[in-house]
C-alpha cells in the first residue's frame, strides 16, 4: 500500500482531451500513408523488376533499405517526436512519404529508386514515437488498446492500397502511375495532422496497474518478437502477388486478395483492441496466439496450391499482423511516462524485421523456391510467439515496485 505523505502536494490528473478520436484516426492515416513507399513497391515488385531491368534480389535490397532507414532512424526519430508538437511531426512525415512515391515514379535504375526508399524509410521513423505520445497525452487509459489498435491497423491499410493499385490501375496505366497514385493518396492526410493537436501531458498510470519500473528487459524480448514476427509476416506481404501467382492464382486476383486480406486485418486490429481494454493484462497472451496463428498461415502459404494460400493469406494477414497496435498499448502500460521511448520500442523490432525480410527471402527463395522460403517465414512467427512469452514470463518474476 502506497501511503502519501501530508507534506506532499496532490496533483491532479489532466484529462484526457475530449474528441480523442479525430486525433487517433489522423494518426493512423498518416501511419498509413508513411509506410506505402515499402508495401506498394513490394507489390509492384514484377513489373518493376521488368521496366528497370532489376533483378529480384537487387530489388530486394532496394526494399530492405526502406525498412533500415525506419530501424535506424528511430533513435533519432524519437528524439524529435519528443520536442516538436505531435501534428507538425505527422505532418513532416506524411509530405515526405508524398514525395517519395513521386519520386519512385521518376526513378530511372536502382540508384534512385533505393534513394527515395531510404528517405522514406527515415520519414517512416516518425510516426510511431509519435503515435505513442499521442495516445498517451489524448486517449483515456481505458481505451488505450483500442486507440494503439487503431493506429496498427496503418500497416493493415497501407497493404489495401497497393493490392488496389495492382488490380485496377497497373493493367491500364502501368506501374509509373500506380506509383503516381499514391502519391497523391499520401497527401490525404496532411490536411487532417492539425486534429493531432496535443498540449496534455501523458496521464499517469493508475495506482492498481502502475507498471513496474524495471522492465528493460521485457521490453527487449518483445522488440525481439516484434522482430521475429514482423520478418516472416512482411517477407510474404512483399512478395504476395508473386507468390499468389506461382500458387494458381491470377494476378488480378491476387491483388484482389490482398486488399480482402487487408480488410479483414484492419477489423481483427479494431477489434482485438476494444476486446482487450477490458483485460489489458492479458495482452501478452493474445499477441502471442496472434503471432501463432499467423506462423499457421505462412505454413499453409508455403504449401503452393490455390486454396491453402487464400486461406493462408486470410490467417496470415489478419490474426498474423493483428498484434502491432496491441505491442504498442502494452509497451506504454509498462513506461506511460515515457510514450515515445514505447513506440520506439515497437518500431524498432518490427522495422528490424522488415529490414531483413525483403532481401532474405528474394535470397532464400532464389535459392530454395518460394515454398520452402515461406515455410521459413513460418517458423520466424513461432519463435516470435516464443519471445513474447518469454518477456511477459520475465515480467512476472520482477518485483511490482
Amino acid at each position: 500500500m502506497t501511503v502519501t505523505r501530508a507534506c506532499e502536494p496532490i496533483t491532479p490528473l489532466p484529462r484526457p482531451h475530449p474528441r480523442h478520436w479525430p486525433s487517433v484516426t489522423a494518426a493512423a492515416l498518416t501511419a498509413t500513408v508513411t509506410v506505402m513507399p515499402g508495401f506498394v513497391v513490394g507489390a509492384l515488385a514484377p513489373v518493376i523488376e521488368t521496366g528497370l531491368g532489376m533483378s529480384r534480389s537487387a530489388l530486394g535490397l532496394a526494399l530492405s533499405s526502406f525498412y533500415a532507414a525506419t530501424a535506424l532512424g528511430s533513435p533519432v526519430a524519437k528524439r524529435v517526436a519528443a520536442r516538436l508538437p505531435v501534428h507538425v511531426v505527422l505532418a513532416t512525415a506524411a509530405l515526405i512519404a508524398a514525395a517519395v512515391m513521386l519520386a519512385a515514379a521518376q526513378a530511372e535504375g536502382m540508384a534512385s529508386l533505393t534513394t527515395a526508399l531510404v528517405v522514406g524509410g527515415l520519414g517512416n521513423a516518425l510516426v510511431q514515437p509519435a503515435a505513442g505520445r499521442l495516445i498517451a497525452t489524448r486517449a483515456p487509459a481505458h481505451r488505450r488498446s483500442l486507440a494503439a489498435g487503431i493506429v496498427g491497423a496503418a500497416l493493415a491499410a497501407a497493404t489495401l492500397v497497393p493490392g488496389l493499385l495492382v488490380a485496377l490501375v497497373v493493367p491500364a496505366y502501368g506501374w509509373r502511375s500506380a506509383l503516381l497514385a499514391a502519391g497523391l493518396i499520401a497527401l490525404i492526410p496532411v490536411a487532417l495532422t492539425p486534429l493531432a493537436r496535443s498540449p496534455h501531458r501523458p496521464q499517469p498510470a493508475p495506482p492498481a496497474t502502475a507498471a513496474p519500473r524495471r522492465v528493460g528487459g521485457t521490453l527487449a524480448w518483445w522488440s525481439v518478437a516484434a522482430a521475429l514476427s514482423a520478418a516472416g509476416n512482411n517477407a510474404v506481404a512483399t512478395y504476395f502477388v508473386q507468390l499468389g501467382t506461382d500458387s494458381g492464382l491470377p494476378a488480378v486476383a491476387t491483388g484482389n486478395l490482398l486488399a480482402l486480406s487487408a480488410l479483414l486485418a484492419i477489423a481483427i486490429r479494431i477489434a482485438a483492441g476494444a476486446l482487450t481494454d477490458r483485460a489489458p493484462r492479458r495482452n501478452p497472451a493474445v499477441i502471442a496466439s496472434m503471432m501463432l496463428a499467423g506462423g499457421l498461415g505462412l505454413a499453409l502459404i508455403s504449401a503452393g496450391t490455390a486454396v491453402s494460400f487464400v486461406l493462408g493469406a486470410i490467417l496470415a494477414f489478419s490474426a498474423g499482423w493483428g498484434w502491432t497496435g496491441l505491442l504498442l498499448a502494452t509497451a506504454l502500460q509498462l513506461v506511460p511516462d515515457r510514450a515515445e521511448h514505447a513506440g520506439h520500442t515497437v518500431q524498432v523490432g518490427i522495422y528490424t524485421g522488415a529490414t531483413i525480410a525483403p532481401f532474405a527471402f528474394a535470397t532464400l527463395s532464389g535459392a530454395v523456391g518460394h515454398a520452402p522460403a515461406a515455410l521459413v517465414c513460418a517458423a520466424a512467427a513461432f519463435a516470435g510467439a516464443g519471445a513474447v512469452v518469454t518477456g511477459a514470463l520475465l515480467l512476472r518474476g520482477r518485483p511490482g515496485r
